[in-house]
């Protein structure tokens, strides 16, 4: 649809930015914080860019009122933040660790002090590494108990000053990179493995949302999905097929669980063809059909474009550009069913990640059509090199310009009928990105530092921080 006006946002639409625990906070073994597989796998040498971790990561653990002041005067409407397990259960079970509750109950206030919503995501990534050594971690069926008490444990502490809860950020990511690419912790290479560990994540994921619904009556929860789009290559049915089988595998896997309760019959199918489908035990699937979610949370950066990928075709590939030396992703795929080809139409970021405002429309659409339910943006953004220049400047007119193409592809979907609850870019601060470092900067706000030198870790405005501001202000009239 081409309108020649398009619809404004609720007065209540969440304007917000997100976090990660373990990007941000540092302090990693302080006031009774456990270990986390982050903290070990970031200690193994060559898995992280030039071996960075998060031991002080920008500080926010003792920055918090900072960095919250500074949300505020931007006029944030709404933050996105993870709870680290192991700082609430340093052993990820057993005793309560009273300063980790405590940190985050002080943080929370903060943000209601300041008019800010607090969204709490329970599972970023940094599982307990007590959890990992004592039975595998998410490989366990054990795990659904203790996961299911660790978040108990919060709704009971901040149910009633928190509406928002984000259960698992990025299931299909951690498991992925986890169990199959073995880029991130515990760095496994098992198809079977992952599959079976996804599958018990979802029914940890079902059982969270089950006893949120006695804990914390008028809330709101739901997943958050790293969500990519597949367009087909060309009008080739066979290009069109491949883009269906990755939808169904790469999307609807996730997705179909979280909002149906069912698995995908073409995916399902493919996996037991192969012989890695998930063991199925009595009762999962009722509980996966009792526990639907409120609303669909989705981090969306880019989207995939395939093509038609022959039985003896191009299969995965080793590694992933994280260093931002731009055109060094290598062509991947699964014989016989996709592969992933460069979209001619669109630009790419220095990590070679599509930049395409337009597939965000897309997404929302199809995710409303085939669920129909409210949608949360809970991160969008632009990971880039940002150059702090003479008196603490920096010019950052590539992530406004993003960030606004984004912004108007809402606006667009809203009129196109799409239930938008609120739009959080990724993130509010810069922050370690993972096995990419400190130079890629995502961040409204500049934290002075880099990978070999933490120096005085001080908050600068970006030209962004102030454009950001005033679409807040103008609820988004103004980009």
């Amino acid at each position: 649809m081409i309108y020649e006006k398009i619809e404004k946002f609720k007065d209540d639409f969440l304007w917000g930015s997100a976090s990660a625990a373990y990007q941000i906070e540092g302090a990693w073994n302080k006031d009774g914080k456990g270990e986390s597989i982050w903290d070990l796998y970031t200690r193994i040498p060559g898995t992280t860019y030039k071996d960075t971790n998060g031991d002080i990561a920008v500080d926010h653990y003792n920055r918090y009122k900072e960095d919250v002041t500074l949300m505020a005067e931007m006029g944030l409407k709404a933050y996105r933040f993870s709870i680290a397990w192991s700082r609430i259960y340093p052993n990820g079970r057993g005793e309560i660790n009273e300063a980790g509750l405590k940190f985050y109950e002080n943080l929370i206030d903060e943000l209601i002090k300041n008019n800010i919503e607090p969204i709490i995501t329970l599972y970023h990534w940094d599982l307990p590494q007590h959890l990992q050594d004592l039975y595998g971690g998410w490989e366990s069926r054990e795990i659904i108990n203790d996961f299911n008490e660790y978040c108990i444990t919060l709704f009971k502490r901040f149910g009633d000053k928190v509406k928002y809860w984000v259960t698992l950020n990025e299931q299909n990511v951690f498991l992925t990179l986890g169990y199959l690419t073995a880029l991130h912790p515990p760095g496994v290479k098992d198809h079977k493995r992952m599959l079976q560990a996804n599958h018990i994540a979802n029914i940890a994921n079902a059982k969270v949302i089950e006893s949120f619904r006695n804990y914390v009556p008028n809330g709101k929860i739901g997943p958050s999905f790293a969500f990519g789009p597949n367009y087909s290559y060309s009008c080739n049915p066979e290009d069109v097929l491949a883009a269906e089988n990755a939808e169904d595998l790469n999307c609807n896997w996730w997705l179909d669980v979280y909002c149906k309760g069912i698995y995908p019959a073409f995916a399902f199918k493919y996996y037991e063809r192969l012989g890695i489908a998930p063991l199925i035990e009595d009762g999962d699937l009722e509980i996966l059909k009792r526990a639907k979610p409120d609303f669909i949370g989705i981090n969306y950066y880019q989207t995939a474009t395939v093509a038609m990928n022959p039985l003896d075709g191009v299969g995965a590939a080793k590694g992933m550009n994280n260093t931002g030396k731009k055109d060094t992703t290598k062509e991947s795929g699964i014989p016989g069913v996709y592969k992933n080809v460069k979209n001619q139409y669109l630009k790419t970021t220095n990590w070679d990640w599509a930049i395409d405002s337009t597939g965000l429309r897309v997404g929302l659409r199809r995710l409303t059509s085939r669920y129909n339910l409210p949608i949360l943006i809970t991160e969008n953004g632009l990971g880039e090199f940002d150059k702090l220049e003479e008196n603490e400047v920096v010019n950052d007119d590539y992530r406004i310009e993003y960030i606004k193409a984004h912004i108007k592809a809402c606006k667009e979907a809203v009129t196109d009928g799409v239930n938008l609850l609120g739009y959080c870019t990724w993130s509010f601060t810069d922050l370690l990105s993972w096995l990419n470092g400190y130079q890629k900067r995502y961040g409204f706000v500049y934290v002075d530092r880099d990978e070999n030198d933490e120096k005085e870790l001080k908050r600068i405005k970006k030209k962004s921080f102030y454009w950001y501001k005033d679409v807040i202000s103008t609820n988004g009239e103004e980009l």
